[in-house]
């Protein structure tokens, strides 16, 4: 066995002759298990990849800046003239080909295995790199650069015959290959004459041969993701694009507790050098619950089942008292915030944040999002372990706590850190809390409870429409008694509390329209926050806006923006937070499922229906 110094650094041979890093951005490629995951940018580098799960330690960041060459598992071209990628259809398995100046050509397959073996899913935290020369024969060369400790680790270095060992003080990687050990040491370039292995992982020793597992693994994870999309009920129209969201928002499931992140990265700026970044791979009720709405649509309920059970424990630790808005995905409560100073962040666009304050906010429109969570579980008969009485008490503790504080100040759906309101958007969850509630009741056969819960809906309901509404806007307002407009009360038609068509919701959509949009594009709101007035549109907000459209039956304009959101993806199919309206370049945090839940609700909606073709 070999070891090398921890601050050994391969020697580069004619560095010249390998294009340099291309500039960050948000044209990458996700891989996953639905244990951990990795970014992938067009040459094939994986530039983010946390260890042991969505919001461990970014073994390779080279996406938030860094060392020259560190942080990074790249697999380059010499003489590289282009590259271009998509995904296997209806997997999650991504390929890469990189050409060089002479027409030679690679392909780089990468995926994380998921199947299912032996009565459950295999799922390890494994990323596999499969390359093989598909034209003449090219010269590459591989640089693994894990760092730990969010960059400020070097790991030590150890080798066998067919494996290397990057060893830390935190988790250790193994490297298991079939290609030169030497050259994968080096950095030096070699031919590649035939196909290539790369399995990066635990520590652990394979069963079967390098070769042959991948080639396995490859196949199984396949077959399990065109079974997986095969089950879906999608839309006539737009299919492909509801696919790759949704299997997007399978791969933000942290399939051992059921929690499903916000997001994979961290302090993504959501417009350029505004500091306006935070750390998204934590899992918020509010998202987690549009996450779980949008593929219960598709007939993927199998999400629900699972979320619900994270969704449990976090109701009974609180009990019966305050939930916090967000919590780690192994039902974490503390999330301390904190600079990380080892990286300068996404084109030096720092600072780049670890963990979120937000975990300490009071948030109540969390109520509405656990209710209307687990509905559909009373509801259902499908599901394997249907809600049932016992659920219910559960709940009604929460809908307790939406009465009590329905009426009170709050940080609101946008996390405000320095201005408390009655937020209108926090109060409409609360009413959405009672009146599921009492949809539940009627369900399990409970009169009194469904009165009960009845009047307390249609007390909150009055008051909204009252105190929301801004005669000086002729709009509902983002707080009670405010006239400032923001998009989050375009969530009043589409968790049923008003009538779609009733002319309050109308004008209010025309104000919003008239003060917040760039465009197609919606911004959050119009006052000026922590960070002075958002600059950028976020995408969930243009997509509410599309759903509103098409309600009122302004369909064709509705169509048409989501015709333009769709072009706001980037080549793969995926969508961060925001959107800027001027250039058009993607934003904030990556994939954002928010923005994913988007274009499943929007093509669900517009679709013509399957009997106007069969």
């Amino acid at each position: 066995m070999t070891t090398l110094s921890p601050t050994a650094t391969p020697s580069l041979q004619e560095p010249s002759r390998f294009a340099p890093p291309a500039q960050a951005s948000l044209s990458l490629g996700v891989v996953g298990n639905c244990a951990f995951s990795a970014l992938i940018d067009p040459r094939g580098r994986v530039v983010w990849c946390c260890l042991p799960r969505f919001d461990g330690d970014p073994v390779f960041h080279a996406l938030l800046g860094g060392e020259d060459d560190a942080g990074t598992f790249a697999i380059e071209i010499e003489d590289f003239a282009s590259s271009r990628q998509r995904y296997i259809p209806n997997t999650a398995v991504l390929e890469t080909e990189l050409t060089d100046r002479h027409g030679q050509r690679v392909l780089i397959t990468d995926f994380a295995p998921r199947f299912p073996s032996r009565g459950r899913f295999f799922r390890p935290t494994m990323l596999v790199r499969r390359i093989r020369p598909l034209e003449g024969t090219p010269r590459i060369r591989v640089r693994l650069t894990p760092r730990y400790g969010w960059g400020a680790q070097c790991p030590t270095i150890t080798s066998g015959s067919n494996h290397i060992r990057y060893v830390g003080e935190q988790q250790t990687l193994r490297l298991q290959t079939d290609a030169g050990i030497t050259h994968v040491l080096s950095g030096h370039p070699f031919l590649l004459t035939h196909e290539s292995n790369f399995l990066l992982g635990p520590d652990e020793t394979l069963e079967g041969g390098v070769g042959e597992t991948a080639r396995r693994f490859e196949q199984e994870t396949i077959a399990y993701w065109r079974h997986w999309s095969q089950r879906l009920a999608v839309p006539l129209e737009w299919q492909d694009a509801v696919i790759r969201a949704a299997i997007t928002l399978k791969l933000s499931v942290f399939e051992d507790t059921g929690a499903i992140v916000a997001a994979m990265t961290t302090s993504i700026p959501e417009a350029p050098h505004s500091q306006r970044n935070w750390d998204y791979r934590y899992c918020w009720l509010r998202d987690a619950f549009f996450v779980v709405r949008a593929l219960n649509s598709l007939a993927e309920v199998g999400t629900m089942e699972d979320y619900l059970g994270w969704l449990t424990n976090a109701v009974v630790g609180a009990n019966g008292g305050h939930v916090q808005p967000l919590f780690g995905i192994g039902l974490e409560r503390d999330l301390p915030e904190r600079i990380c100073e080892n990286l300068p962040g996404y084109r030096d666009m720092g600072p780049v944040r670890v963990g979120n304050q937000a975990h300490e906010h009071f948030q109540h429109d969390v109520y509405g999002n656990i209710v209307l969570a687990a509905s559909q579980a009373f509801h259902d008969r499908r599901l394997l372990h249907p809600a049932g009485l016992a659920d219910f008490r559960r709940l009604e503790a929460v809908g307790d706590k939406a009465v009590a504080i329905f009426d009170q100040p709050d940080a609101g759906m946008w996390e405000l850190r320095t201005r408390a309101r009655v937020h209108t958007s926090s109060a409409l969850m609360c009413w959405a809390a009672c009146d599921r509630l009492a949809k539940i009741a009627r369900t399990l056969g409970l009169p009194e409870r469904e009165a009960h819960w009845s009047e307390h809906a249609r007390a909150m309901r009055e008051r909204i429409l009252r105190e929301s509404w801004s005669e000086k806007r002729q709009a509902f307002a983002e707080s009670f008694g405010g006239h400032d407009l923001d998009a989050s009360v375009l969530l009043m038609a589409e968790v049923g509390f008003i009538d779609p068509m009733d002319p309050r919701f109308i004008a209010t959509l025309d104000a919003l329209e008239t003060q917040l949009c760039d465009g197609p594009y919606m911004r959050r709101y119009e006052a000026a926050d922590d960070f002075g007035k958002p600059e950028t549109a976020f995408n969930i907000c243009t997509f509410w806006r599309i759903d509103a459209l098409a309600r009122v039956g302004r369909v064709a304009e509705a169509r048409s923006i989501f015709e333009t959101m769709l072009q706001a993806r980037n080549s793969l199919g995926l969508l961060s937070e925001d959107t800027h309206p001027v250039t058009g370049e993607m934003w904030g945090n990556y994939p954002q499922t928010y923005s994913m839940v988007g274009i499943i609700n929007a093509a669900v909606r517009l679709s013509a229906a399957w009997d106007t073709v069969i």
